[in-house]
């Protein structure tokens, strides 16, 4: 076995795979002595932030911290899912994003101001973010290079059978009930919503890693290439250990990042919901790398998998941990979506629907979901 190999452990210090690990971990040391300053000099970082250049350093240097090591996380999430084989390699990666999304809205929560509306916010711009953009980019260069592009028609809509009913009772539901003022749930109803997302996400990876695994891998098609994947050859402790060492970072950092935003949001007149589609990018980025580069390779199923999988943990899990955490702090979240945003839900998950009914896609699809992502943008800002 190679010493030099890509996830061989780090050997003596000094030697060429010692140097070669420090090389290539350097994002997780730079998170920590990022934190560490944040963490020690909080009051002078983050007062008088007033000052434009000020605002924007600390704003580029935290978000790009942020993402290098959620990116981080996604290469060691990928290095134990080759490890365990589909369906199960994307479950780690999809579970293990869910999980910074999730620790980072509670930590946010814990220690910000009580912001109601960034659960509901991030939710709708993970949504948006990647049933629209990342998915319709994927789709638009898969469908360049190759025309058209396969995936199991039964995986798909298996996602979405799932998808649309939980994205409607989380974020549009609340809209019309009676029981509370504003877009928010009784308690009766907090435990109805979260039962059903838990409860259903459960049946759905039941069946994901069980007797219908075949529905979620890539159907072989006459002509499609074949790539053989090399197995990592190093231990599978030392890359979970790692992913556990970048997330913990990534939490804190986004509670710091957060305290820019929240300025900007009432001394700038930004929209409230930057905050959540901030958040959204800095958890979806990652994923949507691995998902345009697996469609590129003639793989759609990987990037259904991956995205569709994303959406479902993001909703599955983030919902019923967020309605826990909001009643044990006394908390009454906002998860109703203004009339224009709740259209543009609708209108995502009917084209996603047209779009998974065939088992092939092309480049006109790829369009329709990337322009819907561009009107999401457009609409942050209503005047």
């Amino acid at each position: 076995m190679p010493l030099t190999s890509e996830h061989s452990a780090p050997g003596a210090a000094g030697s060429p795979s010692f140097l070669a690990f420090v090389k290539r971990e350097r994002v997780l040391g730079i998170a920590v002595v990022t934190s560490i300053i944040a963490f020690l000099f909080e009051d002078r970082l983050f007062h008088d932030m007033g000052h434009p250049v000020k605002l924007t350093f600390l704003l580029a240097w935290l978000f790009s911290v942020i993402l290098a090591s959620a990116v981080g996380v996604v290469r060691h999430a990928e290095v134990i899912s080759e490890r365990l084989g589909e369906p199960f390699g994307t479950l780690v990666l999809t579970l293990s994003i869910t999980g910074i999304e999730v620790l980072s809205i509670t930590a946010v929560m814990l220690n910000g101001e009580n912001n109601p509306a960034l659960v509901r916010d991030t939710l709708f711009s993970v949504v948006m973010i990647i049933m629209g953009g990342m998915l319709g980019i994927s789709l638009l260069l898969g469908a360049l290079r190759h025309r058209e592009l396969t995936f199991n028609l039964q995986g798909a809509n298996a996602y979405l059978g799932v998808i649309i009913p939980l994205a409607v009772f989380s974020l549009i539901l609340p809209n019309f009930t009676r029981s509370t003022e504003g877009p928010t749930l009784s308690d009766l109803q907090k435990v109805m919503l979260g039962l059903m997302a838990a409860g259903l996400y459960l049946i759905f990876l039941m069946m994901q890693t069980g007797r219908h695994r075949g529905y979620f891998a890539q159907p072989e098609e006459d002509g499609a290439p074949t790539e053989e994947h090399k197995k990592p050859s190093g231990p599978l402790w030392l890359s979970v250990i790692l992913l556990f060492c970048y997330i913990v970072p990534v939490v804190y950092l986004v509670e710091q990042l957060a305290k820019p935003i929240d300025y900007i949001i009432e001394t700038r007149g930004a929209p409230g919901v930057i905050g959540g589609v901030l958040m959204a990018i800095l958890v979806t980025t990652p994923e949507g790398i691995g998902g345009v580069r697996a469609a590129l390779n003639k793989r759609l199923q990987s990037s259904v998998n991956i995205f569709l999988g994303s959406v479902l943990a993001t909703i599955g899990l983030t919902v019923p941990i967020m309605l826990a955490v909001s009643s044990a702090l006394g908390l009454n979240l906002q998860l109703g979506l203004a009339p224009t945003d709740a259209l543009l839900l609708v209108l995502i998950l009917v084209v996603s629907i047209v779009t998974f009914s065939s088992g092939r896609t092309n480049l006109l699809q790829g369009a329709v979901h990337f322009l819907l992502f561009v009107a999401f943008l457009l609409l942050i800002y209503r005047g």
